[in-house]
């Protein structure tokens, strides 16, 4: 046993070689993207709805409900917080909440702006060791939050699914079975990473041959390359299972911060559909197709899901919103849960003095197993 906890740590310090801060130019290139797909989207509003109706609709829209929904992103920051920052304290006793925040933050700023999600961990990884954390540490913290908000985010959405069962079946009628799908994958990816923590040797019995296979018709260039990132990869999960198995409160108290995230993100809809004077459909109604809207958002290249992200709420909502407020609609949306993000993440890069690093006893942050 000792052993293998000895192997998961020199894994885990082996990952420190491979965080770097974001490419200058690609990061430069994602915000142009992202300023040309915000004026596409006006241009379309206009050309689609007219400038009159654009602003006769926002005469009458119902401020409360705006307001509503910025308080709905508030909650989220604050959980998204707090789901990192309960590991964080765990591993550094001294890990103050102001700089848990600043990290949230600025992975809510990468997260929106590169691809896939994919520059948010190593950039809070990074802002990190600013203050004196181990890359590996952090790295722990972060795949925490991930696997337990994911489990959060499936059985929020499945409970409230089997209550509303028909109403989504039968608005989703064109959709229900990529529906069914996306949902059994997401749950399946959960149950596998499940596996891959307690069990090594279950998920790698399957992968390695077909890694190997893919190599042999050349689909994968380096076959081996690869098998050493996924037993990496699986080792650091193995290392979060041993560290969770111990703090089962903690576990709780993210899971519950964790739906708390969940229903506050799918909030943000309901107070848009709120806002523009659309009624009949109920918070509990708008919950299985925004995440369902969000499951597909996670396919779409672009940074923040740009341009799917709009066509895929045209596409869903259009039905239950009232003619000429489903396009003003999408861009109040896009503003709580993408340019805002965006906007206020990048507040948080700007330098201040750091006085967090004196507090930091680096033994502190060492995950005792």
């Amino acid at each position: 046993m000792e052993e293998e906890k000895q192997s998961i740590k020199n894994t885990s310090d082996n990952i420190e070689q491979e965080i770097k801060p974001a490419n200058k130019k690609l990061t430069l290139f994602n915000f142009l993207l992202i300023i040309v797909i915000f004026i596409g989207l006006f241009i379309y509003m206009i050309c689609v709805d007219g400038i009159d109706n654009i602003i006769s609709v926002l005469q009458q829209a119902d401020y409360i409900w705006v307001l509503g929904g910025l308080g709905c992103l508030l909650i989220y920051w604050i959980c998204e917080t707090l789901t990192l920052h309960f590991p964080l304290k765990k591993m550094y006793p001294n890990q103050p909440i102001t700089n848990s925040i600043k990290v949230a933050m600025i992975g809510q700023l990468f997260n929106n702006i590169t691809p896939f999600s994919s520059g948010g961990q190593p950039m809070q990884a990074y802002e990190l060791t600013k203050t004196g954390k181990r890359v590996s540490d952090s790295l722990s913290a972060m795949a925490m939050k991930f696997i337990i908000t994911q489990i959060a985010l499936v059985v929020t959405t499945l409970i409230v699914i089997l209550f509303e069962f028909d109403f989504f079946a039968n608005l989703m009628q064109n959709f229900v079975w990529l529906a069914i799908v996306g949902f059994g994958i997401n749950i399946l990816a959960i149950i596998l990473v499940i596996i891959a923590g307690v069990k090594k040797r279950a998920i790698t019995i399957f992968t390695t041959p077909i890694i190997r296979f893919l190599g042999k018709i050349k689909i994968l260039k380096h076959p081996d390359h690869t098998l050493e990132k996924l037993d990496k990869s699986i080792d650091n999960f193995r290392m979060q299972f041993l560290f969770m198995k111990d703090q089962k409160k903690m576990v709780l108290m993210m899971f519950l911060a964790a739906v708390v995230q969940s229903l506050s993100y799918y909030s943000i809809t309901y107070m848009v559909y709120r806002a523009f004077g659309n009624v009949g459909i109920s918070f509990w109604q708008i919950v299985p197709v925004q995440a369902f809207l969000l499951l597909l958002m996670t396919f779409i290249p672009t940074p923040g899901s740009g341009l799917g992200a709009e066509g895929g709420f045209l596409l869903l909502f259009s039905s239950i919103f009232k003619e000429g407020t489903i396009n003003i609609s999408i861009l109040f949306w896009r503003m709580y849960t993408f340019y805002l993000p965006i906007i206020v993440g990048a507040l948080f890069l700007i330098p201040t003095k750091n006085k967090e690093r004196k507090g930091v006893n680096k033994e502190n942050g060492k995950i005792n197993n």
